[in-house]
């Protein structure tokens, strides 16, 4: 009898055994087809800039398999994204406007600004064999003004002496939302046109002269893929995802400079304020890009607020530390230039000076 129950025991022992083993197995295999444990902060929110999207979409995906942490960022346009971050509906805002000393007023603490990377705002157009062309300041502003009308005006021509020009109608594409592609480019348009800077004015939302409204950078870029003799202004990779052709834009030092990682790079060689607010448009840099721009991620000093937990802030700071170090290499094969190694440190400083109740986050 003892030896039967022995028996009997050895048996349910395999058994068991064998059930342990499968259900590490279906363990091994199930966390194999996810990304990192889910974490008890399973979600990020953040809203804003179309600018840097394709950006944070591979980032923040990258971010998602190697932590866990899910980050659902809505591409809504700067302005948007600022209004969500004073509203506390969002983690985080993005945005390619720095945020005014007026619009920072308006907020119920400080925000912060981290730059993530760089940007070239492009001039881009619809014509029959897609030529690459030149533009000036002046010719930039007169269309957008609406004073320049037809592709083949004695100006456009002059500076393209061996393109034929058409005798089409010019078709002025614009962003709809409030957007910090908009503030970039009339920023640029702003410092180079008397003007412009008079009837227009530099903004994320303008009271355009001429022209039809696309929601976001791929709105616009929509709209001049889609109609003969349109131009527009988009950020570097909706051209270059639409096959559309990008203008070399004349800066200050009277070079035509082509969009590009270099070329933005070198328009970035400023000295940046602590709180990294600076337009880098019409650079000094005889080589570099004249309408490029930092984009940023917003979000307040003080971040008990809402309900958040401490363990919520600190999953929100990893993240933003990755973006600022790691998450850099999945810039330059989207077309942003990453950012220089000034600006790295001053983002360290300000993420470092982040406070839950009053006190440092330790967050590493």
């Amino acid at each position: 009898m003892v030896k039967k129950i022995a028996v009997f025991a050895v048996m349910l022992l395999a058994v068991a055994g064998m059930l342990f083993a499968s259900g590490s197995k279906e363990e091994k295999s199930k966390s194999a087809e996810t990304p990192a444990a889910e974490k008890t902060v399973s979600e990020l929110l953040g809203a804003g800039a179309t600018f840097p999207y394709p950006f944070y979409s591979k980032m923040f995906n990258v971010y998602y398999l190697k932590t866990g942490v899910k980050v659902n960022y809505q591409a809504i346009g700067s302005g948007g994204g600022i209004s969500q971050l004073l509203s506390k509906t969002v983690d985080f805002g993005g945005t390619d406007a720095f945020m005014s000393d007026d619009e920072l007023a308006k907020a119920d603490g400080e925000i912060l600004h981290v730059p993530t990377c760089m940007g070239a705002v492009t001039v881009t157009y619809n014509l029959n064999g897609a030529p690459t062309l030149n533009f000036t300041s002046e010719i930039i502003a007169g269309i957008f003004l609406g004073e320049i009308v037809r592709w083949n005006d004695p100006q456009i021509q002059k500076i393209n002496s061996g393109i034929s020009l058409p005798d089409q109608e010019i078709v002025v594409a614009h962003r709809s939302d409030g957007s910090g592609t908009t503030f970039i480019f009339s920023d640029y348009l702003t410092k180079v046109s008397p003007e412009w800077k008079a009837r227009v004015g530099r903004g994320k939302s303008l009271n355009w002269p001429v022209g039809l409204g696309g929601k976001g950078n791929p709105g616009v870029a929509a709209i001049v893929k889609q109609t003969p003799g349109a131009i527009g202004y988009v950020e570097l990779i909706y051209a270059l995802q639409n096959n559309m052709p990008v203008g070399n834009i004349e800066n200050k030092s009277g070079n035509f400079i082509k969009p590009s990682i270099e070329s933005v790079s070198k328009a970035a060689n400023v000295s940046l304020p602590a709180d990294t607010r600076v337009s880098i448009t019409n650079t000094e840099a005889s080589d570099g890009y004249p309408i490029s721009g930092f984009t940023w991620l917003i979000f307040y000093k003080e971040q008990n607020y809402g309900k958040r937990s401490l363990d919520k802030v600190k999953e929100f700071l990893k993240l933003v530390w990755f973006a600022e170090h790691e998450g850099q290499q999945y810039a330059e094969p989207l077309h942003y230039a990453p950012l220089p190694a000034a600006a790295v440190k001053k983002a360290e400083v300000i993420i470092n000076s982040v406070t839950y109740s009053g006190k440092s986050v330790d967050f590493k």
